[in-house]
C-alpha cells in the first residue's frame, strides 16, 4: 500500500517530465541555446535572449533579496520574543501568501510607472519580493537550531556581538541558509505573471537593467499562444529546459540539506 501511494504521488511529475521530454527534446541543439529568435517564416533560431534575460533577472533578484532576507532572518532568530519581531514575522507570512500577479502589479505601480518603462530592474524587484519570505523563514529556522551555548561561549571570550553573529552563528547554519536561497531561486525561476507587468519581454539581446528584457517563462507564454508551429517547437524546448533547471535547483537544495545538515 505504501508503495502504491508513493507511486501515485510521483506519477504526475513523471508524466509531466516524460511529456516535456517527448515534445521538447527535439528542439535542443547548439542553435537553441546560442542563437537569437529568427523572423517569422524562417526555421531555426534559439532562445539565447531569454536565457540571458532570465539569468540577469535572477541575478538582480538575488542581489536584492539575499542581503535583506538574511538580515531579517537573523533579526527574527535573535529576537524571538520581541513584539516588533512578531509583527515582522507576521508580515513575512502574509507576503508568502500574496499571489505573484499581485506582486507584479505592485512593482508596476512602484517602479514601472515612475520610470515610464518596463525594465529588468523592475522584474528583478518583483522576483526578489517573492524570494524574500523563503529566505527569511529558512534563515530563521536554521539559526534557531544552533545551540545557545555556542553564542554564549563566543561572547564569554570577549568576541563582540556582531562578530559572534557573523563569524560563529551564521557560518554554523550556512548549509541551511544556502538551501533556502536555492529553494527561493527555484520558487521564482518559473514565474511568469509578475514579469508581464515588469520586465515585459524583448525580442533582442539586452544587458541593460533599465530596459525591457526577455525571460524564459515569458517566452514560453508568448510562443505557446502564437499560431506558428516553429514557435510552438521552441516553446516546448524552453519548457523542458525551465523544468529541468528548477528540478536541478531543488535537487541541489536537497543534497546540501543531507550532506551539511546542522548537527550539534
Amino acid at each position: 500500500m505504501v508503495c502504491l501511494f508513493s507511486f501515485l504521488s510521483a506519477l504526475p511529475l513523471v508524466l509531466i517530465l516524460g511529456y516535456l521530454l517527448a515534445k521538447g527534446v527535439s528542439a535542443l541543439n547548439w542553435q537553441f541555446f546560442c542563437r537569437m529568435p529568427q523572423p517569422l517564416g524562417e526555421a531555426g533560431g534559439g532562445i539565447a535572449n531569454a536565457l540571458l534575460g532570465s539569468a540577469l533577472l535572477l541575478a538582480v533578484a538575488f542581489a536584492l533579496a539575499v542581503p535583506l532576507g538574511l538580515s531579517l532572518g537573523i533579526y527574527l532568530a535573535e529576537n524571538k520574543k520581541s513584539r516588533l519581531a512578531d509583527c515582522a514575522r507576521l508580515a513575512v507570512e502574509i507576503l508568502q501568501g500574496v499571489p505573484s500577479i499581485v506582486v507584479g502589479l505592485v512593482i508596476y505601480t512602484w517602479l514601472v510607472l515612475p520610470l515610464k518603462t518596463f525594465s529588468a530592474l523592475s522584474g528583478g524587484a518583483a522576483l526578489a519580493l517573492l524570494m524574500l519570505p523563503v529566505i527569511v523563514r529558512s534563515t530563521e529556522e536554521t539559526l534557531r537550531l544552533i545551540p545557545l551555548e555556542l553564542k554564549e561561549a563566543a561572547l564569554a571570550l570577549g568576541v563582540p556581538y556582531y562578530r559572534t553573529i557573523l563569524r560563529v552563528i551564521v557560518p554554523s547554519g550556512l548549509s541551511g541558509i544556502v538551501t533556502g536561497v536555492l529553494l527561493s531561486l527555484a520558487r521564482v525561476a518559473g514565474e511568469t505573471a509578475p514579469l508581464l507587468f515588469t520586465a515585459f519581454g524583448n525580442p533582442f539581446l539586452s544587458w541593460r537593467l533599465d530596459r525591457p528584457i526577455e525571460s524564459v517563462p515569458h517566452l514560453i507564454f508568448y510562443y505557446a499562444t502564437s499560431p506558428y508551429a516553429e514557435w510552438h517547437r521552441l516553446a516546448w524546448g524552453a519548457s523542458f529546459v525551465l523544468v529541468l533547471s528548477v528540478l536541478c535547483l531543488n535537487l541541489a537544495a536537497k543534497f546540501l540539506t543531507r550532506r551539511w545538515r546542522v548537527q550539534f
